[in-house]
């Protein structure tokens, strides 16, 4: 080991001033990547104009390159370089990635015809797949050697300090994605452009492009506070090289004729050395317990998409609104407030209390506490589907009314199917009949009484919007039977006024619309801000400010006077609010930040601790695979699932990973913990009496020779 500053002199409960500094640049690095992938997705579909399942695959794809790089970032720096080069050198092509992908979203770039879009998106396209690429090969080739490296700077006896390292190491991510959250929509709120503006994804992309060249800068002035461990030759081919000769020499020597081995690996002896064939043993433990580990993944990074999407469907009203993407946030900030409770509460008491809580103990807590948070989300997915409309079936055919009239009326489906009572400007709640048996409705009122005969098609929704007189009589086909994707909401206007009206809401146009007739619907994509209404006939204009509408509503808004420049309005809900509150969420959050705060970051510390000192980056890159395997799951799992249920699918996968969770308390059960640094001292003590000896026997011969 070589370190430019001598650790005897340095009293052992002192926390490593590298380690400081390595855990400053993950913050920048980790903040840099996490406003990247949040800004990507917004990115593909906008810019590029890309679908939304090939921009999902494309994401998944993108992360799961990002944790199958540390394989490579590994090799390198446990065969040739060293972590501090690796980690160096791979963070500029880091920056190079970033500084590509920054390039490819200059809209300007093929915009030649100054219209406001790219002229060639098939180059933004290649620059962007190769930019991502370069950040895929950068991130995940410095992932394995940040966190070994900073552990590397702490004594064998700063146990305590070095697994307060790992705890703060991956707090800093939590913070670095907390306050990522936050960033990312004022940086999509920008507009920049030479000749057109538009979102700004030059400046979101260009952000954390400088973000990882502060981090770069972090990292490269705390070099001479570091310890660093030289590489200790091509580990890897010397690992594939005693396993495959192993695994061979064993075939060879199949026949009862010769005696067996305690393990299949010590058949490489006759070749390789035993510190080598034992440091492999440590390795293929650890790795082994990995197998089932990628099940946990698969539900944690699911889990951003699918509560995401639950969340669109609840409320959202905590006095202010609060958008889907944002409930994300509650997950930092749980973690962060666990992981110091755990570390100096909640394990010193348990220790206290002589209960050895293990890493495997508490990784196996982790996965149940995860399956968990699926049960819990499923119990709240069966409350959403209750609160949800029922669309009709096949045979069947919705109906509502609206009375625009100035008296109540009655309404009554013929033949003898049903009476409706409708006060003046009001509407009642969608009606189901079945298609073949409704023919007409007779509306009776002081002032009215007509029979409209219906022609009516199955699975449809139709509004039927009526007044006093016989010929004020509206009937409209609704094309909208679920709620509004995204937290928008939907609004149409009827025009209860006598002549015909020119509509706008601010910018959006709903046309000219005679009396009684009914727009299209639009899309309002933020609700909780006033909007201005205005309607201009021949005679008058008039303007009203919009009341704060709700999410994943949709609106029939009737205009009904216009007196003294002011618009009278009334609103109708087709598509109810949410009833369930987004508050419901919080347990299922807090018991998956309780699991990966149990899971990941003991994960961290354990693929350390017990790794020999010349696979440390190889042992954590091993980690990594298994998030990039998760990754993998979630998409196989987009492209075949047939469950039409949402609650079926996370009771699915809270399934799994409880069967999961058995089979890997089952396999950690029969692990013996180890202390590599012990057995590897043990293999240079005896290394150095073997040398001993053979110096011993070196002089014996001399001294024989002289006295024959």
């Amino acid at each position: 080991m070589e370190g430019r500053i001598s650790r005897q002199s340095r009293p052992r409960s002192r926390f490593p001033l590298g380690a400081t500094f390595i855990i400053n640049s993950e913050f920048f690095e980790r903040f840099s990547f996490f406003v990247t992938a949040g800004v990507l997705i917004i990115y593909c579909i906008n810019f590029l104009r890309w679908d939304v399942r090939f921009t999902a695959a494309i994401y998944h794809t993108f992360v799961a390159l990002c944790h199958l790089t540390p394989i490579l970032g590994a090799i390198i720096a446990d065969s040739w370089l060293g972590k501090f080069k690796t980690i160096l050198y791979l963070s500029i092509v880091y920056i190079i990635g970033q500084a590509v992908l920054t390039v490819s979203s200059i809209n300007d770039l093929t915009d030649h015809n100054q219209d406001g879009s790219p002229d060639n998106v098939a180059v933004h396209t290649a620059l962007s797949m190769v930019g991502l690429i370069l950040i895929a090969f950068g991130t995940g080739g410095i992932k394995p050697c940040v966190s070994a490296f900073g552990a590397d700077q702490f004594e064998d006896d700063q146990e305590n300090q070095r697994s307060k390292f790992f705890s703060y190491f991956y707090e800093n991510t939590v913070v670095a994605s907390f306050i990522s959250a936050i960033v990312i929509p004022r940086l999509m709120a920008s507009e920049c452009g030479i000749h057109s503006k538009q979102e700004c994804y030059p400046l979101a992309f260009g952000v954390p492009a400088i973000l990882m060249a502060v981090a770069l800068v972090v990292f490269v002035i705390g070099s001479r506070m570091y310890k660093k461990v030289k590489p200790q030759g091509n580990v890897m081919l010397e690992v594939s090289k005693c396993v495959g000769f192993a695994i061979k020499n064993r075939f060879r020597h199949c026949s009862k004729e010769f005696p067996k081995r305690e393990h299949w690996l010590d058949w490489a002896s006759d070749k390789y050395d035993k510190r080598l064939i034992a440091q492999i043993k440590m390795v293929l433990r650890v790795l082994f317990l990995y197998i089932p580990l990628p099940m946990f993944w698969a539900l944690f990074y699911h889990q951003g998409s699918r509560w995401t999407l639950q969340a669109t469907a609840m409320n959202g009203d905590f006095g202010f609104q609060i958008q889907p993407d944002q409930m994300q946030i509650v997950k930092p900030i749980l973690i962060f407030i666990i992981i110091p409770v755990a570390d100096y509460l909640v394990y010193p008491l348990m220790k206290k209390c002589k209960l050895n809580f293990t890493p495997l103990k508490k990784m196996t807590v982790g996965m149940f506490l995860g399956s968990m948070a699926f049960v819990a989300a499923a119990l709240v997915q069966v409350q959403i589907d209750k609160t949800y409309q029922v669309s009709p079936a096949a045979g069947q055919t919705q109906i509502k009314l609206i009375n625009l009239g100035a008296v109540p009326a009655t309404v009554q489906f013929q033949p003898q199917l049903q009476s409706v009572e409708v006060a003046p400007n009001e509407a009642t709640a969608y009606m189901t009949f079945e298609t073949s048996k409704l023919q007409s409705l007779d509306i009776i009122s002081a002032t009215l009484n007509k029979t409209e005969h219906l022609e009516l098609q199955e699975e449809q929704r139709y509004t039927l919007a009526f007044k006093q007189r016989p010929t004020d009589i509206s009937s409209t086909w609704d094309n909208v039977t679920s709620k509004p994707a995204n937290r928008e909401s939907l609004v149409r206007f009827i025009n209860n006024l006598p002549l015909t009206a020119n509509v706008l809401m601010d910018n959006i146009r709903f046309g000219k619309l005679d009396p009684l007739s009914v727009s299209n619907y639009s899309i309002l994509p933020n609700p909780s801000w006033p909007y201005t209404i205005s309607a201009s006939t021949a005679l008058t204009y008039c303007v009203v400010s919009s009341k704060i509408l709700e999410y994943g509503v949709a609106y029939t808004i009737s205009l009904d006077d216009c007196f003294a420049s002011i618009l009278k309005v009334t609103y109708f809900e087709d598509i109810l609010p949410s009833k369930v509150h987004m508050a419901w969420q919080i347990p299922q959050y807090f018991l998956l930040a309780c699991a990966e705060v149990l899971f990941s970051v003991t994960g961290l510390e354990f693929s350390y601790s017990q790794a020999p000192s010349n696979m440390k980056s190889m042992l954590q890159a091993g980690w990594l695979l298994t998030v990039a395997v998760g990754n993998i799951i979630v998409l196989i799992v987009a492209v075949v699932s047939a469950i039409q249920q949402q609650w079926a699918e996370y009771v699915l996968f809270a399934a799994l990973l409880l069967v999961v969770c058995v089979i890997f308390a089952i396999m950690a059960s029969f692990y013996t913990y180890i202390d590599p640094n012990e057995i590897e001292a043990q293999f240079s003590k005896e290394e150095k009496e073997e040398e001993k000896k053979d110096e011993d026997t070196n002089e014996k011969e001399p001294e024989a020779h002289s006295q024959l």
